[in-house]
């Protein structure tokens, strides 16, 4: 702020004749005596104050945030705090009759070993079919430098046009899959939706779980973060046609007429081929369980397409990830391919006891040939929420 220092006021402590202190503390729209905030470093004990500090003359802001894995752009000069360093400030100001500027300094410090989904990022499980595990990818979506138009404000109260500007949300992360969609597409120009949304899973990056529950683990990250060159060449796809999505449709339930409209052509389930949904052939495996389920065994059916080298082997490895230990076997556990877009089919079972309601079982199945590793995440999870 170029140096000139500003007085603080707390939002409480600036509350208009129309609200209670409460309400005028969190920032809320016409809750605030504009003659005391006017000039004013205004405190706020939510993201309430972005949308009116300016309107109330304010010339900077501090606001309380429980997210603090990203930043956002506002025309005023503002800051987030955590609950911890917010708490101290408001101690300071609730001290002092004549609040003045004091220097204020707050040090987030990232020690990370892998990508995290950021904290307003949604979670699973798959409330619709519960047991394809969702979500399949995680990508850049935190304060990206992204194209703005220039024709929009940053603020009703600020006119200044810009051409960029720092967003974050699925709206980021979402175009950065679908250019690495089209960047293994201009390698594989022959290759299906399916076979690059494979590529693109199998080949991710691993994800640890960071904090505590359901919503920390592959509910949060799904096969990982994803990984552009390594999807050019995966080596194995999990291929999709409309034959499957047609049986996994039926094995879903799905009426005639819905599967009119979807598939464009008249279906009858009792004639296609119905599928188990978890036997769809899904770059990743899960299973929701019943909550009795204290001791259970979990098959999914699986085929792969070789898309490297002719005359390759593959061997299955199955890596433990988190929650009660599964015992996962693979039949076979070998496959071998003579010649390109050869298919070969396998079949994964799962065996276990005592999975926690509040996490979920996994683990990782790994197909190397020493050069290739196709990884799908093996999720198995009891959740009775949805």
């Amino acid at each position: 702020m170029k140096g000139k220092k500003y007085p603080l006021v707390y939002g409480k402590s600036a509350a208009s004749s129309n609200c209670d202190a409460a309400a005028a503390g969190l920032c809320q729209e016409a809750c605030l005596d504009e003659s005391r905030v006017n000039g004013k470093i205004l405190v706020c004990g939510g993201p309430g104050g972005l949308k009116i500090a300016e309107s109330v003359g304010a010339s900077g802001l501090i606001f309380k945030t429980p997210k603090p894995d990203v930043a956002f752009i506002h025309p005023l000069p503002a800051s987030g705090l955590q609950a911890e360093d917010f708490e101290s400030l408001v101690t300071y100001l609730e001290s002092t009759d004549s609040p003045q500027a004091t220097v204020l300094k707050t040090v987030a410090i990232f020690n990370r070993t892998s990508p995290v989904s950021a904290s307003f990022s949604s979670r699973g499980p798959n409330i619709i079919a519960a047991d394809i595990l969702k979500p399949d990818i995680t990508a850049p979506g935190v304060e990206i430098l992204a194209a703005f138009s220039p024709d929009g404000l940053l603020s009703e109260h600020d006119t200044r046009h810009v051409k960029y500007s720092v967003m974050s949300g699925t709206s980021m992360s979402c175009p950065h899959v679908a250019g690495v969609a089209a960047y293994v597409k201009t390698f594989n120009p022959k290759w299906s939706p399916s076979m690059i949304q494979s590529a693109i899973m199998t080949t991710a990056w691993p994800v640890n779980a960071t904090g505590t529950g359901i919503a920390s683990t592959e509910f949060a990250y799904g096969a990982g973060h994803v990984d552009p060159i390594a999807a050019v060449n995966p080596g194995l796809v999990y291929e999709l046609n409309k034959e499957d999505l047609i049986g996994f449709l039926c094995g879903m339930n799905y009426t005639t007429s819905v599967l009119k409209v979807l598939s464009g052509e008249a279906v009858n389930c009792s004639e296609a081929k119905a599928i188990l949904p978890r036997n769809l052939n899904y770059p990743s495996m899960s299973a929701k369980l019943a909550g009795n389920d204290t001791t259970f065994t979990v098959t999914f059916n699986r085929t792969l397409t070789n898309v490297g080298t002719p005359n390759s082997k593959y061997t299955s490895k199955v890596v433990a990830g988190h929650g009660s230990e599964l015992s996962v076997k693979v039949t076979p556990s070998v496959l071998s391919f003579k010649a390109v877009n050869e298919k070969q089919s396998f079949m994964v079972t799962v065996t276990g006891n005592d999975v926690n309601s509040e996490l979920p079982s996994s683990a990782n199945l790994i197909w190397s040939d020493g050069i290739h590793n196709v990884r799908s995440p093996i999720v198995i999870y009891i959740y009775d929420e949805y």
